[in-house]
This record gives C-alpha cells, structure tokens and sequence, in this order.
C-alpha cells in the first residue's frame, strides 16, 4: 500500500513505509471515535503517517519500557501491589491514545509489506505514527466516503498475506498457517482485520484528497520490483511473487511518494490548529 506511510522522523511519507504503515489499531478501533474534537475515548488505531514535530517537545518519556497492562480491578479489588495500569501517553484533539496502542502500533509493523518497516519501530515512532494517523482519521470523518467493509478489508488480507516476504516460511497461504504468522505477532485474525480496515480508510482518504491527477508509469512499478522488492526476498531466501501479483500494491507505494510533501504540509497544519499533547510518565491528563 504505502512505503513508510507516516515515517515519524520528518513528516515524510516513504513509499514503503506507507504501503506497510497504516496497520495498526487498538482495541478501542472498534468503537469509531466522534469529529473533532473527538470524545475522550481509550485506543486509537494505527496508521502509517509522518511524525511531525510540533509534539518533539513533550515526547522525551515516550522510549520508557512497556508497562503492563492488567484488567481494571473492581472496587472493592485493590490493585495488586506492582502491577501498574494502562497509561495514557497522548491525547489527540481529546481522544487517547494508550501505552498499550504504542505496544501495539509497533508489532503491527511486522505485518507491513515490501520493505514498509526496516525494522521494529522505535517507541517513539510508533507513537508519532499513531498521532498523525488519528489527526487523518478525526479529518476522514468530517468528510463523507465510501465505507471500507469487513469483507473488503478480508479480501485485502487475503491477497497481501501471500505476499510478504516475512510470512513464506510460516506458509501463510494456508490458513492454519496465517494464523501461526499472527500469533507470533500477539495478532488474531480478527483484531488484524479491524486494523487493516483502519488502514483501508486512511488510504482511501489520503487517495481521494492528495493523489487526484497523480501518475505512475509502468518502468517505475518495474524498477521499484527489481530494485527494491526482490532484494527483500532475497535476503530472506524466499521465491519472489511475481511482477504481475505485486504491481498494483507497488503502484500504491510509489504514489504516496508522490504526495508525501502534501501530507506533510496538511498534518502540520492539523497539528497547529488543533491539540496534540504527549504526555511524560507521571504527568496526567490535561
């Protein structure tokens, strides 16, 4: 889909990184959050937008180490003495974003396809990733759309998983094992689905705002193959998927390259008119 669809270190969109970005999502992912200013709701999705920077400032606790995360306790059950409570780390224009949703955020990134996600996200990015996706979502809720569907969102999964590179030597053409390839993930086929709807909608939006009037030829989609998606393969020894399987997808990354300096400009704006805080462990919410 997208190359680095939100890359955190500058507000770029890499081509990859946007193609393999815009999966993550939360448990709250299921409970659509209202227009901005969005209700003061847990868990945000996950998406793959540029990180900008407006937040760098308050973003200095957000490396911390994972906290644990432990059902509430009821009234009359205390919390276990070492336990510690899932954490609000950001809000975005009202609506939170937890600690669990950077966990999250970053494991989804193993999932991402063609070379989106180098490697594991850093805390950091994930969470910028999380803010500049729930600034375009709060946006894509403004404006009327098609619904992306279950069943879209299925069929979407179906193609990309026997196409990742990362997911040959679990055979994910297989259900039992796509399932196996989830599961080391902390995934569920369910909960992927509701993120890659998420990441559906986003695409959708930034394709309908930014991509109007936008081309990529054939000898692009063909030089990206051979020089940026077969050397994936390679590396870990497994059979490429033909040019003809992965071109529409390739087609994707390439044209969020292309709008990358228009994403950029439009979520720093979104960043300056509305209310982005990154909180520090300790620090409550505003």
């Amino acid at each position: 889909m997208i190359a680095r669809l939100l890359h955190p270190g500058n507000l770029t969109l890499s081509a990859t990184a946007l193609l393999l970005a815009l999966l993550a999502a939360s448990p709250s992912l299921a409970q659509a959050p209202a227009p901005v200013p969005a209700p003061v709701t847990p868990g945000s999705g996950g998406v793959v937008v540029p990180s900008p920077s407006p937040a760098r400032a308050n973003q200095a606790g957000t490396d911390a180490t994972p906290t644990t995360v432990t059902p509430p306790a009821l009234p009359s059950m205390p919390t276990p003495p070492g336990a510690e409570m899932d954490r609000v780390v950001a809000t975005v224009n009202g609506y939170l974003i937890l600690d669990s949703d950077v966990d999250q955020e970053r494991r989804f990134a193993a999932l991402l396809p063609y070379g989106e996600a180098a490697g594991p996200y850093s805390r950091e990015e994930a969470l910028q990733r999380l803010i500049n996706r729930e600034l375009i979502l709060q946006q894509a809720r403004l404006q009327p759309q098609d619904t992306i569907t279950t069943a879209a969102a299925e069929a979407d999964l179906d193609a990309l998983r026997k196409s990742i590179p990362n997911c040959k030597q679990f055979q994910c053409e297989t259900q039992a094992g796509w399932d196996s390839f989830l599961a080391t993930q902390g995934f569920t086929e369910a909960s992927i689905v509701r993120l890659w709807r998420q990441r559906m909608e986003v695409l959708a939006f930034i394709e309908l705002r930014f991509r109007m009037g936008l081309k990529v030829s054939p000898d692009e989609i063909a030089a990206y193959y051979n020089k940026t998606l077969l050397p994936q393969y390679a590396a870990l020894h497994a059979t490429p998927a033909p040019l003809s399987a992965v071109s529409n997808r390739i087609q994707q990354v390439l044209l969020e390259q292309k709008v990358t300096s228009l994403l950029d400009d439009w979520l720093e704006s979104l960043r300056a008119q509305g209310s982005v805080v990154v909180l520090h462990p300790g620090e409550v919410t505003p």
